[in-house]
């Protein structure tokens, strides 16, 4: 028998498959803003991050989350649920809780708990001992799917955090950013009264959260709409909401506050041409959903990390596209003149000098 026959038919099922299989996605047409230069200008492709120096247990998987504690210890979460102190010399580690799911926001409440924004659990508090206190699962009668970050005000009245979609969970990143339904939400939540109240609705993918100066806003990143938007907490426009920044060269993922003059954000990749260009074909994105399921992301290696001072302008463009780069990096936080850095996909903390920080004649900011 001639495989000629069976050769044409590959293709065809092929298509088929891509055409009608069965899935639950439904596609929201969009148009992106062109994506900015990264050949010139204020995002121009760099290796400035290089020297990175990796730390802390260097056999962890995805340490997400992180914060430096007053002794030196790293505080992270990982990929199998636990949350772990480690020293910066990887020789000593301790498990502090394991949550079931998957710490992805890590914060220190005033009187010592850490909370957590845990993608599958919800809003939760851990003690020093390890008891483990799920404080928040649903605002109003929408149930969380995918917590995703948190930040508490000083006062420790209030948490910030982000549930990243109501209709996908944890895992399914890449299908809820192609459907770009506008289901994430900003969400806060009251310590002395238990109540949990949106703060801002039909975001795409919300991300990272940061309180800004003074806590007279609140931040968080829309990952797949390449852009951050802001929640005024205090003054003449509380309760009104604007774009903080828009059209990023990436995938902004989490965001952090250095307590002065300047917000951290970690991309998780560059924008894919493609991506964009199907933007406006929801039908060809339920094609490539369903091409994902067998094909990996088309997720490129470089390692990101932008700098905006207070009023969002860019400040600071570090990247690194080397193949041993620390990417993708989805969490950085400014301790002590250092970047220290995490990652969903590496086995290692990382953290990069800021000495090494490029001179604002060289990294310019610039209007968006």
């Amino acid at each position: 028998m001639s495989a000629r026959p069976f050769l044409l038919a590959v293709p065809v099922v092929i298509l088929g498959w891509l055409t009608l299989a069965p899935t639950t996605v439904e596609p929201v047409s969009w148009q992106p803003p062109e994506a900015p230069s990264q050949k010139s200008g204020v995002f121009k492709s760099n290796d400035d991050l290089r020297n990175i120096q990796r730390i802390g247990d260097l056999d962890i998987r995805g340490p997400e989350a992180l914060l430096l504690d007053d002794e030196g210890f790293l505080i992270t979460g990982l990929a199998d649920g636990r949350i772990i102190r480690t020293s910066l010399d990887g020789n000593s580690l301790k498990v502090i809780a394991n949550t079931g799911g998957r710490p992805l926001g890590l914060a220190r409440h005033p009187d010592g708990h850490l909370i957590i924004a845990d993608a599958i659990r919800g809003l939760i508090s851990v003690s020093d001992d390890g008891e483990i206190k799920v404080l928040s699962t649903k605002a109003g009668d929408r149930a969380f799917k995918f917590v995703d970050d948190v930040a508490i005000d000083k006062a420790g009245r209030y948490a910030y955090f982000s549930d990243a979609s109501s209709r996908w969970g944890y895992g399914e990143d890449g299908t809820a950013i192609m459907e770009h339904a506008g289901d994430g939400r900003l969400l806060r939540y009251d310590f002395a009264n238990g109540e949990t109240t949106v703060l801002l609705d039909g975001l795409e993918f919300a991300n990272g959260v940061a309180l800004g100066p003074n806590e007279d806003y609140v931040l968080v990143n829309e990952t797949g709409a390449y852009r951050i938007s802001r929640v005024y907490l205090s003054g003449d426009k509380a309760g009104q909401h604007d774009v903080f920044i828009d059209n990023l060269p990436g995938l902004p993922d989490n965001l952090s506050f250095n307590g002065t003059d300047r917000f951290w954000v970690a991309l998780y990749t560059p924008r894919n041409p493609l991506l964009d260009a199907f933007s406006d074909y929801p039908y060809v994105r339920k094609m490539l959903v369903r091409a994902m399921q067998v094909l990996p992301a088309p997720i490129a290696h470089r390692a990101m990390i932008i700098g905006l001072d207070s009023d969002g302008k860019v400040v600071a463009n570090l990247q690194n596209s080397s193949s041993d780069s620390y990417a993708p990096i989805t969490t950085v936080r400014e301790y002590d003149g250092w970047l220290y850095l995490g990652s969903l996909k590496q086995k290692s903390l990382a953290r990069w000098s800021l000495v090494g920080l490029p001179s604002a004649d060289k990294t310019p900011a610039a209007s968006q």
